[in-house]
C-alpha cells in the first residue's frame, strides 16, 4: 500500500465530484466512475485499478457495495450515514463502503484521514 490511497467512487446518479475533491485535498487519489449506475461498476473499477477503497452512493447505500463485495470478496459495510461512520468502517478494514446520497468534501477528507491513520504506521 502506498501513502496515497486510491479511492474509487461509484455514484448511482453519476455524481461524486465533491467527495472526489475532498479525497484529493486530503492527499488521496480519486477515481470517479462517470455516468448513471456507476455504483454498479464499483467493484470492477476497483479491481482494474488495484484501488485501496471504494465508495458506493445510491438511495439506500447498499447496491454497489454489495455487488463489489459479492463479485470480488471485498470486505464491506453498507447503509453508512455519516463521515464518522465511514471512518469507522475504514478502521475496521472495510474496502468498500456504501452510503446514501451524501456527496461532500468532508466525507472524502474524513475517509482519507482514517485510511492514513490506519495504514501509515
Amino acid at each position: 500500500m502506498s501513502n496515497n490511497p486510491v479511492i474509487v467512487i461509484g455514484h448511482r446518479m453519476g455524481d461524486g465530484k465533491r467527495t472526489a475533491k475532498g479525497i484529493e485535498a486530503a492527499g488521496g487519489t480519486a477515481i470517479l466512475i462517470p455516468g448513471m449506475l456507476a455504483d454498479m461498476k464499483l467493484g470492477d473499477v476497483m479491481h482494474e485499478n488495484n484501488a485501496d477503497l471504494g465508495l458506493s452512493f445510491c438511495g439506500s447505500g447498499g447496491a454497489g457495495a454489495v455487488t463489489a463485495a459479492t463479485k470480488y470478496g471485498y470486505k464491506y459495510k453498507q447503509y453508512q450515514r455519516t463521515p464518522a461512520a465511514g471512518a469507522q468502517c475504514v478502521k475496521e478494514g472495510c474496502q468498500v463502503i456504501g452510503f446514501p446520497f451524501m456527496d461532500s468534501e468532508e466525507l472524502g477528507e474524513t475517509i482519507v484521514k482514517a485510511w492514513k491513520d490506519k495504514y501509515e504506521k
